[in-house]
């Protein structure tokens, strides 16, 4: 049996983790939700404490951490602030572990450094208005000129796309139809033909802005291509596909943290609200939402936590991120909106943390895969075989 008992280390990062969130990202949580301010001073703390470098391998100046000690720190993080949480995933996971198991040498060595440092930010760019959960729908277009590669196309929902350096792109090489040909290319910003479109005004996550990316024939540098899509073999985008197992992880691990935050808040409010003469925690439909909440926040724990030592060629089994996100993703949603229901009015007030609990849960199940796309996933892995979700 595979085991994933976190060892005493890392309860002591954890413990440290959860010190610095309290100390100084609580605060003004609710501050850059209201004002939709991106929190550049709090990823300038993360980076001048080394944690933004902690999964990247120390030959690029990080830690070389295990994914699972990322994820431990995410789970804390989103616990007080959401926003940071979501800072701190683009640095460990997502974008950047992409970059270290796909990247070329020469990519790592010019982008991982300052990424390290906080002066690059790496976004993903998949979603298109045409091709959300339908990746290989997906028709933003790479041909060969030369010894370069126009880039033409358009994206949407791009986490980070108004504060990111960079862009990590999926799209198209050649004359290609459905998974063959897809690959990635990095797109710096400034580059001629590139613009970023007008961010979008979301419910919840509001101080990273998500906004629609748009390449005019755009000239990519050889150096700048990631993964080169061959119009015949769809293995560059199973390569691709496998980067989105820490994404996962991470994903599920700020589900788990918010979850905590929500259930400790209405923990203690139970406890100190009082109703027909004595507290609240003493009426046993509240002991029973309690329990339930608390029983639902330890599986998706223990799951992420498998997901997250469970590894296969570096990433993440697919399976184990698949069920571990798709549980937490459902767990959040439960857990935050119970935990408003506890408030009663007040929960649904903004004085209290609750109500943006409930609006940053929500967008966890949106990006990274789909509840719907991973019981997909899971279903292909139980029967053995892919089922084509295509009509004839």
């Amino acid at each position: 049996m595979h085991s994933f008992q976190l060892d005493n280390d890392l309860e002591l990062f954890r413990q440290d983790v959860r010190t610095l969130a309290e100390k100084e990202f609580t605060a003004k949580a609710a501050h850059w939700d209201e004002h939709e301010i991106y929190p550049e001073e709090n990823k300038n703390l993360l980076a001048e404490l080394g944690y933004l470098g902690m999964l990247i391998p120390e030959q690029y100046g990080g830690l070389g951490l295990p994914i699972v000690q990322g994820a431990v720190f995410l789970e804390e993080i989103a616990r007080t602030c959401f926003n940071t949480a979501l800072v701190a995933q683009l640095y460990l996971n997502g974008p950047a572990k992409a970059l270290v198991e796909l990247g070329t040498e020469e990519q790592k060595q010019r982008l991982l450094p300052a990424l390290i440092k906080g002066e690059h930010l790496i976004a993903i760019s998949i979603s298109e208005p045409g091709a959300g959960s339908a990746v290989t729908d997906l028709t933003t277009n790479v041909k060969k000129v030369g010894n370069d590669y126009i880039l033409n196309g358009t994206k949407c929902f791009t986490t980070a796309g108004v504060e990111a350096t960079h862009a990590l792109v999926f799209a198209r090489f050649g004359d290609s139809k459905g998974s063959r040909g897809i690959g990635a290319v990095l797109v710096d910003k400034g580059m001629e033909g590139f613009s970023v479109g007008k961010p979008e005004r979301k419910m919840g996550g509001r101080a990273v802005k998500e906004a629609e990316l748009h390449f005019d024939q755009v000239r990519i540098p050889k150096a700048n291509i990631v993964v080169e899509g061959t119009p015949e073999s769809s293995a560059s985008f199973k390569r691709l596909m496998s980067s989105f197992g820490p994404e996962r992880v991470g994903n599920a691990a700020m589900c788990v943290g918010i979850s905590q935050g929500a259930y400790e808040t209405a923990l203690a409010y139970s406890e100190t609200r009082e109703q027909f003469g004595r507290p609240i925690a003493e009426f046993q439909g509240i002991q029973w939402k309690i329990a339930d909440m608390a029983t639902q926040l330890h599986a998706a724990r223990l799951m992420t936590y498998r997901a997250a030592t469970h590894l296969k060629n570096g990433f993440p089994d697919p399976l184990e991120c698949a069920m571990a996100k798709l549980y937490a993703n459902e767990m959040a949603q439960r857990v935050t909106n119970e935990a408003l229901q506890i408030h009663g009015h007040y929960g649904y007030c903004r004085d209290y943390p609750l109500e943006r609990m409930v609006r940053d849960a929500r967008g966890f199940s949106l990006g990274g895969g789909t509840p719907e796309i991973l019981r997909n996933t899971i279903a292909a892995q139980c029967y053995g075989r892919s089922f084509n979700q295509r009509r004839a």
